[in-house]
């Protein structure tokens, strides 16, 4: 079935911490200090994953001696999709984020020092063997903090602008007003990718891919998180410990076809994260969106 994957396109789980995969995609078990490291050895292994999301990183930025650990258990040239730490992609601190700063504006939202010191020096230095996208995910932005689609675009434009351009960079958002044209215009300015995002309140992944100027970097991103209109904690309920399918989304794995036939036509590298809450197993998911691949794209 990995056969069939273009060499150009690189499937991943959002994570690899599910002990739920058991006898799927790991035959050990994890314990005690570097186990989750060692996962991730085993996890590579796994024929239908090329790329995975270190989610862990939106929370704090990793530190060197665990980009060093994840480094030493990767093989050569594995690349890993992972978040910017949200210090610098929240806008207004909510009380869920911060209670102590709940309703005031983060002075280092998109801050270019913040980010060059924090994410990225310690990944040139510790992680450059398998430094993929750096995605920057934008939670949903209240209308009422003054955020207006084109200042959101102008923010992303004097940000990136200040950044080198020896690195992958990809954006994330869950606001669908922030889908304008001006948007897409600026990624494509700086060459950062738009990622294609299955989220509780954006359009489908094939909608957005619809829109004119969505193919804006070098590159092809998309997170395959949640079904639209269904909500994080609904899904962790549905669908834990991950171990199956328990609500195929037939409109989901055509958005993925897509995305692999979009990126094999304009011949660029396609990195696709696909979530266990998008239908239950994300290794699952992958292999029945492997089936549906015509033999063209084989």
């Amino acid at each position: 079935m990995a056969a069939r994957l273009p060499a150009s396109v690189r499937f991943g789980a959002s994570s690899w911490n599910y002990p739920g995969w058991r006898g799927l995609v790991y035959h050990r078990e994890y314990t005690g200090t570097g186990a989750s490291a060692r996962m991730l050895e085993e996890y590579a292994r796994f024929p239908l994953f090329r790329t995975v999301g270190i989610d862990s990183s939106f929370y704090a930025p990793p530190t060197e001696a665990t980009l060093a650990a994840y480094a030493e258990h990767l093989p050569p040239g594995f690349p890993c999709v992972s978040k910017v730490w949200n210090q610098l992609t929240v806008q207004t601190f909510t009380q869920a984020q911060d209670k102590a700063r709940a309703g005031h504006v983060n002075p280092d939202f998109l801050n270019p020092d913040v980010f060059l010191e924090a994410v990225y020096e310690p990944y040139r230095r510790y992680f450059t063997d398998h430094a993929g996208p750096l995605v920057f995910e934008f939670q949903t932005i209240s209308r009422g903090s003054g955020m207006t689609p084109e200042r959101f675009a102008e923010r992303l434009d004097e940000f990136f602008s200040a950044l080198p351009r020896d690195a992958m960079y990809a954006v994330e958002i869950r606001n669908e007003e922030f889908l304008t044209p001006m948007y897409f215009a600026v990624l494509r300015e700086h060459g950062v990718a738009h990622v294609f995002n299955s989220w509780t309140r954006m359009p489908p992944i094939g909608h957005q891919l619809d829109l004119p100027g969505s193919l804006s970097g070098p590159f092809l991103v998309a997170r395959a998180l949640l079904r639209p209109g269904r909500t994080y904690d609904e899904a962790v309920d549905a669908f834990s410990p991950y171990d199956r399918i328990l609500d195929p989304s037939p409109p989901l794995r055509r958005d993925l076809v897509r995305l692999i036939e979009t990126a094999v036509h304009t011949r660029i590298p396609a990195y696709l994260l696909v979530n266990n809450r998008a239908e239950g197993s994300s290794p699952l998911t992958i292999a029945e969106v492997l089936r549906l691949l015509p033999p063209a794209a084989a």
